[in-house]
């Protein structure tokens, strides 16, 4: 007889936590040892992406991990051992769904990786829109192979846009971890700081783009993520309809009157 997962808990602990600093919204892990994720970790973080779409005061996200040596290493192995095939299913979907809602949420979200990125934890980072890791002492890489399952929560889809099929196809089923230095030249991570400088680097990106033409900086975000799952055409006709929408913004006034002043514009996120 098929043993059923759990049902979600009420009372369930908080592994994520939303806070806000200026204009930017840190994202918080924090589920020892591992941040390993099951549907109450996907339900608080869906809750929290839904948060931070609907406060206007939060311009750009930092998503960071508070446990030790570990940003994520996926999904919960011995809830999935438990689950029958149909909750797998729903709790994958429930997972695709949530990082795609961050893919579509019109403001940049940086991930601080300054610890081991594995499996689904890798998965949730590829959602994100720019990773910044430690430049030595992490693992990087989808080895779900070695359970004999694929990376089911975007990883098939996500690896092989970002770095072209064929490599992300080799790192997959071969199940190999890269070194920081190794997912940077792979294009996996955007820059590389010492651990200590991660987070710092991080958060003054995302003070830099809060500070700026926010809503500029997140339509360009969703003509880039959208735009390159349709023909060009159909992209093209996305960013005329962003950007008309831009025209009509404080900051895109603000911006053109500047130019024409010669002096540096003062933007507000609207």
């Amino acid at each position: 007889m098929a043993v059923e997962a759990p049902a979600p808990s009420t009372s369930a602990q908080q592994h994520i936590s939303l806070d806000k600093e200026g204009g930017v919204g840190l994202l918080t892990f924090n589920k020892p040892k591992a941040n390993t994720y099951d549907y109450d970790f996907i339900r608080q973080l869906n809750d929290a992406v839904n948060e931070i779409r609907l406060d206007t005061d939060i311009k750009a996200v930092v998503v960071k991990s508070d446990v030790p040596k570990f940003f994520s290493a996926g999904a919960e192995i011995s809830m999935l051992k438990a689950a029958t095939p149909d909750y797998k299913a729903c709790f994958c979907l429930e997972a695709q769904e949530t990082l795609r809602k961050i893919e579509r949420t019109p403001k940049v979200f940086v991930a601080a990786l300054t610890g081991h990125t594995v499996g689904g934890g890798l998965e949730i980072a590829l959602a994100m829109d720019l990773r910044f890791a430690a430049d030595s002492g992490i693992q990087i890489g989808l080895p779900e192979v070695n359970l004999g399952v694929l990376p089911g929560t975007g990883g098939t889809q996500r690896l092989s846009r970002l770095i072209g099929p064929s490599r992300a196809l080799d790192l997959m089923i071969s199940g190999r971890l890269l070194t920081p230095s190794e997912a940077y030249d792979y294009g996996i991570v955007e820059y590389l700081y010492p651990a200590e400088e991660v987070l710092d680097r991080t958060m003054d990106y995302a003070r830099k783009l809060a500070a700026g033409p926010a809503r500029a900086s997140g339509l360009i975000k969703l003509s880039v993520k959208e735009g390159v799952e349709v023909g060009i055409e159909s992209g093209l006709f996305m960013e005329r309809e962003l950007q008309n929408r831009l025209f009509r913004t404080a900051d895109a006034q603000e911006g053109l009157q500047a130019w024409l002043d010669k002096r540096q514009p003062t933007f507000r996120g609207e």
